[in-house]
């Protein structure tokens, strides 16, 4: 079982508040019975009013209650299970979380610039298996192969420089752990795209490229930032402080690196795109993952979850219904069996 809208659930709350109420107007009404007189002179006076019938019009009433939160709730059970197959792709995502990813010259910068390619690639993909890589001065894995493209968008915007403790960007490194990601003996197409400015603070890329191209990868290159360059923001609470400075104390500028991506890419027969026009970015995507053979990769058991909602949506109006037609005075058979010792 599992529930569709948990956030309802905080409606809850409503029921030991009416049963508060309930009680305090119970108290209330006491109180005023007794400034009235004395309280068996009040009960001969009104015997047809019934001690029982307010206490189980309040059950029913919390009971409706419950059934319209739950209905809201909306609780899901699997009734039966299903054989999905799927097509497509694997496809890891390598994302440059060096703090030279946080330059504004591509608004907001970098960084939140590429999160919202990859965020819109996914959003395209079809039945594609995808997992994503941290790098800066090394990589770090951050959601292994997966199908829950919701998980991967959740991860992917919590991704930030200090996610790495090594500053730097070391793509060859991005490039060896993506590899491990892939399965040696599957025939499953494989694809890394690798977002990043390209500035390269390690050796040895073009032959990790090279060794990734053996194990019948393809790289394609996603290139985030201007030739021209810009500074690198040093923020606190959203406020720019100051600007990240080399060991000279010179403001550091950083620049794309073209060549090196594109470099990467032909490494294994891949492409470069820039990264600055989104648009350009989603159809360059588009038409390589078209032209790239998909292949039948899992054959999972599923359970089908269908809704319940309708029954405790269901059971509420007819709470309700007695609810509102159930009288506070004594039902006249039942007053005849005394059930509740209420004749005295």
């Amino acid at each position: 079982m599992e529930l569709d809208e948990k956030k309802y659930l905080y409606l809850l709350f409503i029921l030991p508040i009416v049963v508060l109420v309930f009680l305090v107007n119970l108290y209330w009404k006491r109180k005023k019975q007794r400034e009235f007189g004395d309280l068996e002179m009040v009960k001969k006076l009104s015997p047809e009013s019934s001690v029982f019938k307010p206490v189980l019009k309040l059950v029913l009433l919390l009971l409706a209650l419950l059934g319209l939160i739950l209905g809201l709730v909306n609780p899901k059970i699997g009734t039966k299970m299903e054989t999905v197959k799927r097509e497509g792709i694997d496809i890891v995502f390598a994302m440059d979380v060096s703090k030279s990813m946080l330059a504004e010259d591509v608004a907001p910068n970098r960084l939140d610039k590429s999160k919202q390619i990859v965020s819109q690639i996914i959003n395209q993909l079809g039945s594609d298996r995808i997992g994503i890589v941290a790098y800066a001065g090394s990589a770090f894995p951050v959601l292994p192969i997966t199908t829950d493209y919701g998980v991967a968008k959740m991860f992917l915007q919590s991704m930030n420089p200090g996610m790495v403790s090594s500053q730097g960007t070391s793509l060859d490194e991005a490039i060896k752990l993506s590899s491990t990601y892939f399965d040696d003996k599957s025939k499953t197409s494989k694809l890394l795209i690798l977002i990043s400015d390209g500035e390269d603070h390690s050796e040895g890329a073009e032959s990790a490229a090279e060794e990734a191209n053996k194990l019948g990868m393809k790289i394609i290159t996603i290139g985030v930032g201007t030739e021209k360059g810009g500074t690198i923001p040093l923020k606190k609470n959203g406020i720019v402080e100051s600007f990240q400075r080399d060991n000279n104390n010179q403001v550091v500028i950083t620049k794309l690196n073209k060549a090196s991506l594109e470099a990467i890419a032909k490494a294994t027969k891949g492409g470069y795109v820039n990264g600055n026009n989104t648009k350009e970015v989603l159809e360059y995507i588009k038409n390589a993952l078209d032209k790239i053979q998909k292949t039948e990769f899992e054959a999972t058991e599923m359970a089908d979850f269908q809704s319940q909602f309708q029954w405790f949506l269901g059971f509420a109006f007819v709470f309700l219904f007695l609810d509102i037609f159930l009288l506070e005075r004594k039902t006249s058979w039942v007053n005849k069996l005394n059930l509740f010792n209420e004749n005295k």
